[in-house]
């Protein structure tokens, strides 16, 4: 391994969730980085982790955050050229099938609570958090970050698309907006972007020092920053199902940046 590249540590379920991590694993080699798959049965990493990324996966047990069981396309920016855009388009027509049967092929289902999971995951944002390291949350680890820092999850949020339909698909098809203030529209440049939806649970009440720096129309939190720390974010979207996006791909950049700045200290 190359020593000039920061360890960045990925989580991910025992069972499954193989074409998150490939992903994830090309996004962060992509900019500098060394991704470390950790797994509740691996558990700690022996390699210093110098950021860390907390993955997609299953529901987050309710007991977490004080609740019952309720089971008991693209950035369009007046910069970016029609050719641009177009090209970005074929480029998403390539990708979505390739990544839709990879997860059909090698995902698991994701329904029920891991609570080995949870715990570790856990266990490793406090760890993140007192030693100051990057953390990007991927949907559940946006999730796990909201909940971490105090807050509280909708466990579906069906309710919220009476007047327009629900989204699930890796494909970029729901606009969010980002708040043009947030760390994350610098990362992105754009202030709207295309993103896909893999999730019903979204973030309810806020955990402490936490903003929202992204929303759907209809309210759903999209992304949340930490407005005291240098790079605490959870995106509510899949942007490592995204490669033919700069602006997702950006998000790792950012990431794997803070993580090399971290490792030299």
């Amino acid at each position: 391994m190359n020593n000039s590249r920061p360890n960045i540590g990925v989580t991910g379920p025992d069972k499954g969730g193989r074409t998150a991590w490939w992903f994830t694993r090309f996004a962060v080699f992509l900019h500098g980085g060394h991704a470390i798959h950790i797994q509740p049965q691996k558990g700690l990493p022996k390699e210093d982790i110098h950021g860390l990324i907390i993955g997609g996966g299953a529901d987050i047990n309710p007991d977490r955050y004080g609740a019952e069981d309720l089971r008991d396309l693209f950035s369009k920016d007046d910069k970016v050229s029609n050719f641009r855009r177009f090209f970005n388009y074929l480029l998403t027509i390539f990708f979505f099938p390739f990544i839709y049967f990879l997860r059909k092929i090698f995902s698991a289902s994701s329904e029920d609570i891991d609570d080995n999971r949870d715990e570790l995951e856990f266990a490793l944002i406090k760890e993140a958090v007192d030693k100051d390291i990057p953390i990007l949350g991927i949907c559940r680890g946006a999730q796990l970050l909201n909940i971490h820092f105090g807050g509280t999850l909708y466990q579906d949020i069906t309710s919220y698309y009476t007047e327009v339909p629900r989204i699930h698909s890796v494909w970029p098809k729901k606009r969010v907006e980002v708040d043009e203030n947030s760390m994350l529209r610098d990362i992105l440049v754009f202030q709207r972007v295309w993103v896909n939806a893999l999730h019903y649970q979204a973030v309810d009440e806020l955990g402490e020092g936490l903003a929202v720096v992204a929303k759907e129309e209809n309210g759903i939190v999209q992304a949340i920053e930490h407005t005291e720390r240098d790079f605490v974010l959870g995106v509510q979207w899949h942007p490592e199902y995204m490669p033919q996006i700069p602006a997702q791909r950006r998000i790792f950049k950012q990431l794997v940046t803070e993580a090399g700045a971290r490792m030299r200290k």
